[in-house]
């Protein structure tokens, strides 16, 4: 019992930071370890990812309308829906009692007698549940799917209806996650050892080598393979960008808005611990993280650097990866605080930095030499319309057709950029172009 507690009680401090900075703070469930930490994420995750529709329940139930209650009652009561309409493993019994438990020890006995009274009538109502009928078909949508009306009414004008639903399902799952062995520490054969001996259920990438589909990460961080630097967490489209650059042994490279330093392991893994890679980025935390995760994942030849490179000027090189920042509409499954924290207005925000970051990172180049541009969106705006925007500039870049790195299924249809979908490709939305300087 005092496990769940303190899980379900770390989690409301976790959702309380969230509605008062609108970020997410790994801080807080840092706290815990194992499967403490493992059943807060859920908690965390799982409640931003439903949130527009378990708070619809809390209006529908609940006389205090949900913008006017006490923040701490209300993401206790949150919790307390959520483990009584998603949680399998925990008894409807059990999801009241914690809930109604945790609201006395946080809030006294009134606020623990208001839970019971509004989840009990939740509980009881459970085989026929209220749905959202609301006339205003993109608020219906919205509350129906969690997700931000000005998001579903983009991605409806783009997608239509039954794609968007499809994409929203996707977003609103429990994600699975890909491992990319590290070569630098091991190789693939060993890896599947280790995995098969530890009674991990995996499914092998057909698309790259070295990437396995797995359920979760518990089991994988109990067994210390992370601190070891065996394999990392990343994405299969998330191995696109470094897979198109190409990096050989011997080049010198650039790794732009590099952190947490994934891609630069996987380029330094494909160089062979040989040449030079400078992994940039201006945040002093993050470069923090890369040196550390570099060193960890034995990156010898990574030197890493704190630059904005919209500022500084750099020395041409063989190769660039610009992994833009961008609005991440490509991982809501995986990053559910994104969608409440983006903005419409923020898009245009975005492309403004991303054509700045472009036009730095093009001046890295040398004649002959690559730049692979990338995000983790799936809008045009920030992907295809901004290599568009960036040719007309540049008449010294070419795109390079990219059919002999990756799967025909997620290029376009001239091969020269690709994009996946997560509802369509069962993985991250991602967006990428390889552009060769000619001149």
């Amino acid at each position: 019992m005092e496990q769940t507690a303190t899980a379900r009680q770390t989690s409301v401090q976790a959702l309380n930071h969230f509605e008062e900075f609108k970020k997410t703070d790994s801080k807080i469930l840092n706290k815990l370890e194992g499967q403490d930490r493992q059943q807060a994420n859920e908690y965390v995750q799982g409640i931003l990812r439903r949130k527009s529709y378990l708070d619809f329940l809390i209006s529908h139930y609940s006389a205090v309308a949900v913008d006017d209650m006490n923040l701490q009652f209300k993401n206790i009561l949150r919790i307390g829906l959520y483990d009584l309409l998603f949680m399998d493993g925990t008894p409807d019994y059990a999801a009241v009692n914690e809930a109604v438990e945790l609201a006395k020890t946080m809030g006294g006995s009134r606020s623990g007698d208001l839970m019971n009274a509004i989840l009990r009538r939740v509980q009881r109502d459970m085989p026929d549940l209220p749905r959202p009928d609301f006339e205003d078909r993109t608020k219906l949508v919205s509350t129906t799917f969690s997700h931000p009306e000005w998001l579903v009414k983009r991605w409806i004008d783009r997608f239509g209806e039954r794609d968007s639903f499809r994409l929203m399902q996707y977003n609103n799952q429990t994600p699975t996650y890909y491992l990319r062995v590290n070569g630098l520490k091991t190789n693939a054969q060993n890896f599947k050892l280790r995995l098969s001996k530890a009674d991990i259920d995996f499914e092998e990438s057909e698309w790259l080598p070295g990437y396995y589909k797995v359920n979760g990460l518990n089991k994988i961080r109990t067994k210390g393979w992370f601190q070891k630097g065996f394999a990392q967490v990343q994405d299969i489209a998330a191995g696109f960008a470094p897979t198109i650059l190409d990096p050989q042994p011997g080049e010198d490279v650039y790794d732009l808005c590099a952190a947490p330093g994934t891609k630069t392991i996987m380029l330094c893994d494909l160089m062979q611990n040989k040449g030079n890679i400078t992994a940039v980025d201006i945040s002093a935390e993050r470069i923090a993280l890369i040196a550390e995760n570099v060193t960890n994942y034995g990156a010898d030849i990574v030197k890493v650097h704190r630059a904005d490179i919209t500022i500084e000027r750099f020395k041409l090189v063989d190769a660039v990866l610009l992994d833009a920042p961008c609005s991440g509409t490509g991982v809501l499954a995986k990053r559910a605080d994104l969608r409440w924290r983006r903005t419409e207005s923020e898009l245009e925000e975005f492309t403004r930095k991303q054509d700045e970051l472009l036009d730095a990172a093009a001046n890295m180049v040398k004649r002959g030499g690559r730049l692979v541009y990338s995000t983790c969106s799936i809008e045009p705006e920030e992907n295809m319309d901004r290599i568009q925007a960036f040719l007309k500039e540049y008449n010294n870049f070419e795109l390079e057709n990219l059919e002999d790195y990756l799967p025909e299924e997620v290029l376009a249809d001239d091969g020269k950029s690709y994009q996946t979908l997560p509802h369509i490709h069962n993985c991250d939305g991602h967006f990428g172009v390889l552009l060769k300087r000619v001149v």
